[in-house]
């Protein structure tokens, strides 16, 4: 008991006994057990950040906001990469509920996560959805634009003149893939360019299925002038692609992405893309979080949709017209 006063600051405390346990600490190098001392307050002082894919730069950004937050506040963080597959994230919420986390900020895999954030709901864990949501929770959310922002970026390639534009996504049970191809089926309609199921292509969400997708298109009859890329990842597999075809981009196919990269400004051809403030998806996640830990939040649910920034840069060969020379 009076080394527990002692490491918490306690009053009942001599001088010179607080001198000698400090000097015992010392040699021994002690270091007590946050979890412990926790569970026997009722709080661990630890949150948790899921992602579906850390190596994305994006959700890095988002990670390291949201930590920066949490350890102002106090509280250490956990981080887990579910690698956006559905069985490892039932098990990281499984174990984030046996080591009793305060809260979570997370980027569910998919729809089909609604399970595993029914049983953080389940143990009144709280939680915040970052740039995805999932019907049927009902929570805390911090959302980037993505219909009107794939729209824009559409809009701009057919403002280029491309009419036959190709699109590489996820699988519709990912919201954010969802909402972005319902931009870019707008953007389609509203000028007038019929529809051609053949140039959208489901692909995964990284260099990989960004690969494969483009050489799909490649291999149509009739491949597409321009590719709109769910986000930068997939761009970067896209480009690989055309080269290997021995094209390049923009000279025999433009492209436009989702997500800024920290590179992108260096690597050519140079994406144009939609840079969505990921630094500030984490940081108000972890501080809504903190509000709903604190009991600090309003009753109903908050959704706050961040709107993105259209950077235009080499690879939609925006510098000509299609048709030109």
């Amino acid at each position: 008991m009076t080394v527990s006063r002692v490491i918490n600051g306690g009053a009942r405390v001599s001088p010179d006994t607080r001198r000698r346990v400090e000097q015992a600490i010392a040699e021994l190098g002690y270091v007590p057990s946050r979890l412990a001392r926790g569970l026997s307050r009722r709080r661990t002082g630890t949150l948790a950040v899921i992602v579906p894919d850390v190596a994305n730069p994006f959700f890095t950004a988002i990670v390291r906001a949201a930590e920066e937050v949490a350890r102002r506040a106090d509280y250490s963080v956990i981080l887990c990469d579910t690698r956006a597959d559905l069985e490892v994230e039932r098990d990281v919420i499984e174990e984030l509920i046996a080591h009793r986390v305060e809260g979570i900020v997370v980027a569910p895999v998919s729809d089909r996560s609604k399970p595993h954030l029914a049983r953080l709901a389940k143990f009144g864990v709280p939680f915040v959805l970052v740039d995805r949501t999932v019907p049927g929770i009902d929570c805390d959310a911090i959302l980037g634009d993505s219909y009107e922002g794939a729209k824009k970026l559409v809009q701009h390639l057919i403002s280029l003149g491309h009419t036959r534009i190709g699109m590489i996504v996820e699988s519709e049970v990912v919201s954010t893939a969802r909402d972005r191809r319902r931009g870019y089926l707008a953007a389609l309609e509203e000028a007038g360019i019929p529809r051609d199921p053949p140039l959208v292509v489901e692909a995964t969400a990284d260099p990989e299925g960004g690969a494969h997708g483009m050489s799909r298109l490649l291999e149509l009859e009739q491949p597409p002038t321009a590719v709109f890329t769910v986000n930068n990842l997939v761009a970067v597999g896209a480009i690989e692609a055309v080269r290997s075809a021995r094209l390049e981009v923009p000279d025999d196919v433009a492209l436009v992405c989702f997500d800024d990269i920290e590179y992108a400004s260096r690597l050519y051809p140079f994406l144009t893309a939609m840079e969505q403030p990921a630094a500030s998806f984490g940081a108000l996640g972890a501080q809504l979080l903190l509000e709903r830990i604190e009991e600090r939040g309003p009753v109903r649910s908050r959704v706050v949709v961040l709107p993105g920034e259209f950077i235009v840069r080499r690879s939609c060969g925006a510098a000509r017209e299609v048709g030109t020379t």
